[in-house]
């Protein structure tokens, strides 16, 4: 697998062959669409569909500027760290899909980072005392990935200046915004955890901000300012970075400065199928999304619209072919330097032959967790989509971890640093998936396209540990076997495996086939899937005139074109 280094300089000065991009037409603007029996949005210039509405307006902001689909890719991402500052930031990690169309070619970015150097892996297992708080507490923080992303992105692809990408997060913090219920809840059930620096404006008065109470994050502010003023160099060895060196010294944490001065994104080739004629893509190690691509290949010998959509048929198939690609995970993940997964095999038709045969289509065959342990699901990430108006796309998610991931914030930052090595699989000692010091931080994510005559189709994305994989592949295959537009895409009812033997189903799946599933052996659990976001674009003569996007139901985003 060909690794691909961030370059620095600009690709839209760099790779004409004449030096300069080539002009594209652009569509007349038109109004914008919204079906509100369907939720679905249109437009004809760009599309953005994010988790918070203040975050969709600022990346719509950028592209009505001018600027690019990756320039609003990097204001969305900072705007989410201050109106979702329990889900990502830059303290945080993640993957990132992109779509180049002056290069016809799709890019995985990771921003994940390395684990640290000093990390001890046997801090999380028994018989070390306290090993499940290490899973949570600063021992738990890896090396934050994502302002060197943004960083790297802006610096391939964007257009616009670095200091007016990150002004509208910096204007957001300084002046604050009206919380919802949703956000209230997460503050209240984690205010208890949080230092007393941060109790101090995530609350008032001793207690936590309420619904409709104003948000101000000055430090955020200020570390914002810092990063636009120095790069991302600010915390990858700079000022800020030694405030979390200091902060890890005082909590016990492995994270150093010498794992920050280290950090770089990495670009990547990510890997793809053909399913029904279309080309899927997706990242590929160290981003865990393989499983997305090997339940699309298993589904793919089955026919789907003669069973019918969420039909007994098609979900207990569906719940044996996850629950083995789940497997796959399981086994073949890995640092791609180290153990890449065997991607021949595991995309190879004879294979997925083979493993359909072994499905008994009456009854749910148990699932093997006897060596697994340490396996979490959470929904405490984000996920965003972007295209423009030339056919640049960006499909991103982006965590913490957990909701304010470690609940450790360096006094004056305003940043939260995440708890990724919760999601570390501690049993058996050394397995691929483990806290493998000095190593790439493995995840679940899948932000993914669906490509028709190599132009980005569909992009699509979800927060949900785990679960993401499975998520996402239900997704495109409502767009693609049951031709359902990219609003009933995302609203559909999911279901999902998770260990040790559970089929998740969520609520709107109807009883009766709940008792139906039940009585084939499956061990059904209620819950809520996911809170995804997606975008499809319609083209003429191989120029974006149409853009239709979507926000899930499930959560309180919006989707916007113009």
């Amino acid at each position: 697998m060909q690794k691909i280094l961030t370059m620095v300089g600009l690709c839209w000065l760099l790779a004409a062959c004449d030096g300069a991009p080539p002009v594209v037409p652009v569509a007349e603007p038109s109004a914008i669409e919204v079906s509100e029996a369907s939720g679905l949005t249109t437009g004809t210039q760009g599309m953005v569909s994010t988790a918070h509405p203040i975050a969709t307006e600022a990346g719509l902001a950028i592209l009505e500027k001018g600027g690019n689909a990756f320039d609003a890719a990097v204001a969305i991402a900072s705007t989410l760290n201050v109106v979702e500052p329990m889900m990502s930031g830059m303290g945080g990690y993640g993957t990132i899909l992109v779509f180049d169309r002056l290069r016809g070619e799709a890019l995985y970015l990771d921003a994940s980072g390395k684990i640290p150097l000093a990390v001890d892996s046997d801090a999380y297992r028994a018989p070390t005392p306290g090993y499940e708080e290490n899973r949570r507490n600063a021992k738990a923080i890896s090396t934050p990935g994502a302002a060197n992303a943004w960083e790297a992105m802006s610096q391939r692809f964007g257009t616009l200046t670095w200091s007016e990408l990150l002004q509208p997060a910096i204007r957001v913090a300084e002046e604050g915004f009206l919380i919802d219920e949703r956000a209230a809840g997460f503050i209240e059930r984690a205010y208890p955890e949080f230092p007393e620096h941060a109790k101090a404006f995530y609350g008032q008065d001793g207690a936590p901000l309420a619904a409709g109470d104003r948000l101000i994050q000055t430090d955020l502010a200020t570390s914002l300012r810092l990063v636009a003023e120095d790069g991302a160099s600010a915390i990858y060895g700079g000022q800020l970075g030694q405030a979390i060196d200091a902060a890890m010294q005082d909590a016990g944490g492995f994270l150093a400065l010498q794992d920050l001065v280290a950090d770089q994104a990495e670009w990547w080739q990510p890997i793809s199928i053909v399913y029904r004629g279309y080309k899927v893509v997706t990242p590929s190690a160290p981003a865990g999304a393989f499983p997305m691509l090997v339940r699309l290949g298993m589904m793919s010998s089955g026919d789907p619209q003669a069973e019918g959509h969420n039909s007994l048929a098609y979900l207990h198939r569906f719940a044996e072919v996850t629950k083995h690609a789940y497997w796959t995970r399981l086994a073949y993940s890995g640092d791609p330097d180290v153990q890449p997964p065997p991607y021949e095999l595991l995309f190879s038709e004879d294979y997925w032959r083979e493993q359909v045969s072994a499905i008994d289509p009456s009854a749910a065959r148990p699932f093997d967790a006897s060596d697994i342990a340490g396996v979490r699901t959470h929904t405490n990430t984000t996920h965003f989509v972007v295209a423009d108006r030339w056919g640049n796309v960006v499909s991103a998610t982006v965590t913490l971890g957990n909701l304010f991931g470690s609940r450790i914030m360096p006094e004056g930052t305003g940043i939260w640093l995440n708890n990724s090595l919760a999601y570390c699989t501690f049993e058996p000692k050394g397995n691929p998936m483990d806290a493998h010091p000095g190593r790439r931080k493995l995840s679940s994510d899948a932000p993914s396209f669906v490509l028709r005559d190599g132009l980005p189709w569909v992009a699509v994305g979800t927060p949900g540990g785990h679960t993401i994989t499975q998520t996402v592949a239900q997704m495109i295959m409502n767009v693609v076997d049951f031709e359902m537009n990219i609003y009933d895409a995302i609203a559909a009812p999911r279901i999902a495996f998770n260990v040790p033997n559970h089929l998740d189903v969520e609520a709107t799946i109807p009883q009766e086939l709940r008792d139906q599933l039940i009585a084939m052996g499956h061990e059904i659990r209620l819950r809520k899937l996911g809170n995804a976001h997606g975008l499809t674009i319609d083209y003429d003569d191989g120029l974006p005139v149409r853009f239709a996007g979507a926000s899930d139901p499930r959560g309180t985003g919006l989707a916007k074109g113009f």
